[in-house]
C-alpha cells in the first residue's frame, strides 16, 4: 500500500518545478494537490516522490504527462443547463445592448466542451460573428484535444441531455460531423476561438474583456492563491464586463469583493463596477 505523503516531499516537488519550469503549485489546495500527485506516483510506479522529481531530472518532457494527471479535465457541454439560460436571456443581450462586439475568455477551458457550447449559443443567438473568444488553459495537451474537437459518441448522449434542458433550437448533433465512432465539430463553428496555452497563476492579463468564465478551477487552488487570481481576472474585464465563476465558488471574502456586484446569485455571474 503507498505510503502517505509527507509536506516536505510536496515542498521538494513544487519547489523543484518552480525552479525549472516555471509553473507555481504551490498553493494548489493541499489535500487535493497531494491527491493527484499520490496518484501520480501510483500511476508511474514510482517509489517516493523523490524518485518523480529524479524522472523530471533524466526526462524534463516528462513534465508535461505530469501536468495532464494533475490538472482536472472533466467536464461537458452545457454543463448547469440553467447558467448557460441566464447567458443568453439575460447576460449576452446586456452586454450587446451596450457593445457592438463581445470579447470572452474561457479561462481553464479543459478540453473545449465548454466553448463549443458558447459557440452554440451564441450561433443560435444569431451574435457568433460578433464575438472573439479566447479559450486557455495551462495543459498543452488539453489544449491539442480541445483545437480537435472531437468527442466519443459514447460522451454525447449527456451532451445533447444538457443542450435540451437549455433549450437549444435543435440537435446538438447538427453541430458535428460522425466520423470514426467521433463526432468531429464543425470547423466553422470555431472560427472565432483562439485557444492558447496559458498558466492562470503565473501568466499576465493579455486582453480585456466583456466576459470571463472561470467555473469550477478556483476550488483546487488555496485562498491566497484563489485571491491572487480573481485580482488578474478583475483587471482583464472592462468595466461593467461579467465574470462567471462555479456554483461552489465565491467572491464574498476575496480582497476585491467590493469592485463587483452579483447579478445573477444562483449562477455565481458578478458585474465589475469598480478598477
Amino acid at each position: 500500500m503507498q505510503r502517505d505523503i509527507e509536506i516536505a516531499e510536496l515542498r521538494r516537488l513544487t519547489q523543484y518545478i518552480d525552479d525549472n519550469f516555471d509553473y507555481d503549485f504551490k498553493n494548489y489546495a493541499m489535500s487535493s494537490f497531494t491527491r493527484r500527485v499520490r496518484r501520480v506516483v501510483e500511476l508511474y510506479k514510482f517509489s517516493s516522490v523523490d524518485a518523480l522529481i529524479r524522472k523530471f531530472k533524466d526526462n524534463p518532457g516528462f513534465f508535461q504527462d505530469f501536468v495532464s494527471e494533475i490538472t482536472v479535465n472533466v467536464t461537458e457541454m452545457f454543463r448547469d443547463p440553467t447558467f448557460w439560460i441566464s447567458l443568453r436571456d439575460e447576460i449576452i443581450p446586456e452586454i450587446l445592448n451596450e457593445h457592438q462586439k463581445i470579447n470572452i475568455w474561457h479561462a481553464g477551458c479543459s478540453s473545449g466542451e465548454e466553448v463549443i457550447s458558447m459557440c452554440i449559443m451564441l450561433e443560435e443567438m444569431g451574435t457568433l460573428d460578433k464575438a472573439t473568444i479566447i479559450a486557455t488553459d495551462i495543459d498543452k495537451s488539453i489544449i491539442s484535444k480541445a483545437k480537435k474537437a472531437a468527442f466519443n459518441a459514447k460522451n454525447m448522449e449527456l451532451n445533447q441531455s444538457n443542450y435540451e434542458r437549455f433549450g437549444g433550437k435543435s440537435s446538438i448533433y447538427d453541430y458535428f460531423i460522425e466520423r470514426d465512432g467521433f463526432y468531429h465539430v464543425k470547423p466553422e463553428l470555431l472560427d472565432r476561438v483562439s485557444f492558447r496555452v496559458q498558466d492562470l497563476v503565473k501568466g499576465n492579463p493579455f486582453s480585456k474583456f466583456d466576459l470571463i468564465l472561470c467555473r469550477n478551477v478556483m476550488i483546487y487552488f488555496n485562498q491566497t492563491l484563489q485571491n491572487e487570481v480573481l485580482k488578474k481576472l478583475h483587471g482583464s474585464l472592462f468595466k461593467y464586463g461579467n465574470l462567471a465563476i462555479g456554483s461552489k465558488e465565491s467572491l464574498i471574502w476575496c480582497d476585491i469583493a467590493n469592485k463587483f456586484v452579483v447579478v445573477n446569485n444562483e449562477e455565481k455571474v458578478y458585474k465589475k463596477i469598480k478598477e
